[in-house]
């Protein structure tokens, strides 16, 4: 049986130019390709295909200086150039490899030729999807497929790449010839320079043979996989592509920003690779559009599922409310129950009103206590939303929210008569609030119970005192420390009432709901203003938020997240410790972060979210704990992040964290997109 190798090569790459014919020891690169396939004991004749154009003259006159067989033919149609040249030297089989893969393995060639004749398949790959490194790619297939491929197809994609008819058509009988460990995070091909530096230094390190193979190429990777990194941070060509990250840059097309969320920026975690959409969820588990599934040790919805994804029972409950109608002319009676509930659970408050969305809900305590106080100016600390009245705090300087969560924040469409109506103070500073308490005239004091770091020296009762000595009303923005820590507010743990207090994210457990509940003698000044929404009726998310209340309830949720949170934190010290990394935690136990000290940091970080998300997790460097992070999940989790942060603290000897990466360095805070 004629079994034919045609080599693909032209020298008119664009990254690369004139790359196969580089030397590495005194032989050229398409030299060593051949010498390698010549080991292989299942071929009978090696063919090089090239173009017909004149810029590929010089190849074909050293090739025949080689006395290598040669084929040429189209330049853009080479499934043509490769039906031509596999009729010519009447081919039964074609073993296709191309120029650029200077440590191809005849051993893996010899295999998935028999592969081929036992299991008669009319094709068969190791790179669909890929287990070998880059470089070690090989189709083998027989004639009659090549010419079917070439009788049926006229795609120009199919034209200019050969098999991928054979591969997607699905007329042919396939097979994937898989290593039984993934390597396919090597690189052994030649693309660019880098690649180069790589197999020179390769073939050096085994010098003064140039016939060793995969097995001896395996044992290095897995004994020492640094010698490798040289090249690592460029992408593999063959790479199924993701499919959120194409939806994503159609989106930014036309979304402005690419979507409705900051946090939910892929370029907040890896710029090119994040997965971006998902499929369904689960418990703590995401599935993307391409199915594959991960384990979300990041942001958990944002933070809105505390009782993990797609709860059962509180999914019921929706689901039965829903096939009653979600809206009517009428009003829903569970908002109701829900006012009752929340006030039974902050006995302080007497009153409450609901809307669907955070900001919103920001926005209407400020109306009802600028309502309720007859005062315009704000006081804040924290995040508080999208709304004009917080973003006017950057009108008078445009750093003034820097230091509240997220820096750089944009500010135009926000009216200037708005400048200097809110006032922002940093957390724990208690002199600095007083001092603009007493020269602001300041009737609103908003702020977040805690986020980072706890109150030191009494800094929330001296806040309390003050507003009350000041007839200021207070607000708790706790729609992100709600539900975490006790049952209800994270104030009622600091033993702190405010007048007013705005929980939401976890409140429904994912579903659309958020609650400001307050006493009664300023809440009662919604009825002076005017704060009005049709979709603030709906009955989804106060059905959800019963259930989901009472579901946490049951199980005291606030308990199990946080000793999972102190569990993680314990885990994260420990790694740290290990690697001899300086690392900062910070957050309540149940929303937990970490910083490694470093002027690395920010590619640090991305390489978490790089390497993690190669072994299965979503992640980064904050972590919602919910109650399905359970010690199983726990574990595997810390020990992949193990292994990356010994590859960081390798990079905070040598430098070396650009070897690594694989993409352009996380942003941090707001950046336009489109």
């Amino acid at each position: 049986m004629n079994v034919t190798c045609i080599i693909q090569a032209r020298l008119g790459s664009k990254r690369f130019p004139h790359k196969v014919l580089k030397k590495v020891f005194n032989k050229s690169i398409i030299e060593l390709v051949i010498d390698r396939v010549k080991l292989s004991k299942k071929i009978n004749q090696i063919v090089v295909a090239i173009p017909d154009t004149k810029a590929n003259d010089k190849l074909f006159n050293y090739l025949k200086k080689k006395k290598i067989k040669i084929f040429r033919g189209s330049e853009r149609n080479v499934l043509k150039r490769f039906y031509d040249s596999a009729k010519l030297y009447k081919s039964k089989i074609i073993v296709r490899i191309t120029s650029d893969c200077p440590l191809i393995d005849h051993k893996i060639i010899d295999e998935m030729i028999k592969v081929l004749i036992e299991k008669k398949k009319d094709y068969v790959s190791n790179a669909t999807p890929p287990s070998f490194p880059d470089g070690l790619d090989v189709e083998v297939f027989n004639f009659e497929s090549l010419q079917k491929a070439y009788f049926s197809t006229k795609n120009k994609h199919d034209l200019e790449h050969v098999t991928p008819f054979i591969k997607k058509s699905g007329k042919f009988d396939t097979h994937n010839f898989t290593c039984d460990q993934d390597f396919s995070s090597f690189r052994l091909t030649l693309d660019e320079k880098k690649d180069l530096d790589l197999i020179k230094n390769i073939y050096s390190f085994f010098k003064p043979s140039k016939k060793f193979g995969w097995g001896e190429l395996r044992k290095l990777m897995v004994k020492d996989p640094e010698k490798f990194d040289k090249n690592k941070s460029i992408m593999r060509n063959t790479k199924k592509k993701n499919k959120g990250q194409e939806l994503w840059n159609k989106a930014r097309k036309i979304i402005p920003d690419g979507n409705m969320l900051l946090s939910k920026r892929p370029e907040l975690f890896l710029p090119n690779r994040w997965p971006t959409y998902y499929s369904k969820a689960k418990g703590c588990n995401i599935w993307d559009l391409q199915g594959k599934k991960y384990i979300d040790m990041s942001f958990m919805g944002v933070g809105t599922n505390i009782l993990g994804y797609s709860n059962s029972r509180i999914n019921k409950e929706v689901f039965n409310a829903i096939s009653k109608s979600n809206l009517s002319t009428l009003n829903c009676p569970e908002e109701v129950s829900l006012a009752e509930k929340l006030i039974s659970l902050h006995p302080w408050a007497e009153m409450a009103k609901f809307a669907r969305t955070g900001g919103e809900a920001n926005s209407i305590a400020i109306r009802i206590a600028r309502s309720a106080s007859n005062k315009d100016k704000v006081a804040f600390c924290g995040y508080h939303g999208w709304h004009d009245w917080y973003l006017s705090a950057n009108l008078s300087n445009k750093k003034n929210l820097n230091n509240q969560l997220l820096p750089d924040l944009e500010i135009k469409g926000v009216p200037k008569s708005l400048m200097n109506t809110s006032v922002p103070f940093l957390y724990n500073d208690f002199k600095g609030l007083k001092k603009i308490v007493n020269s602001k005239k300041i009737g609103i004091i908003k702020m977040e119970v805690m986020r980072n770091e706890p109150p030191k020296n009494n800094f929330l009762k001296k806040v309390r005192k003050l507003a009350t000595e000041k007839n200021i009303i207070l607000i708790f923005d706790e729609c992100t420390s709600g539900f975490r820590s006790t049952n209800g507010g994270l104030h009622k743990k600091f033993k702190v009432n405010p007048d007013i207090a705005i929980f939401g994210k976890a409140l429904g457990n994912g579903h659309a709901i958020t609650a400001i509940i307050g006493k009664k003698k300023i809440m009662k000044h919604a009825q002076d203003t005017f704060i009005s929404s049709t979709f603030w009726t709906e009955r989804s998310g106060p059905v959800a938020a019963l259930k989901t209340l009472d579901e946490m309830e049951k199980i005291k949720s606030w308990e199990i997240i946080t000793k999972i949170g102190n569990k993680i934190v314990k885990g994260w010290k420990k790694l740290a410790t290990k690697h001899k990394l300086k690392i900062r935690c910070f957050g309540i136990p149940s929303i937990k972060s970490f910083e490694i000290k470093s002027k690395n940091w920010l590619k640090y970080k991305t390489l978490i979210s790089q390497e993690m998300l190669k072994k299965g997790f979503l992640a980064g460097n904050t972590i919602y704990a919910c109650i399905d992070h359970n010690d199983k999940i726990l574990k595997k989790y810390l020990n992949c992040l193990d292994q990356v942060f010994k590859i960081i603290s390798k990079c905070e000897k040598n430098g070396q964290i650009d070897m690594f990466l694989e993409t352009s360095v996380c942003q941090t805070g707001f950046k336009r997109l489109n």
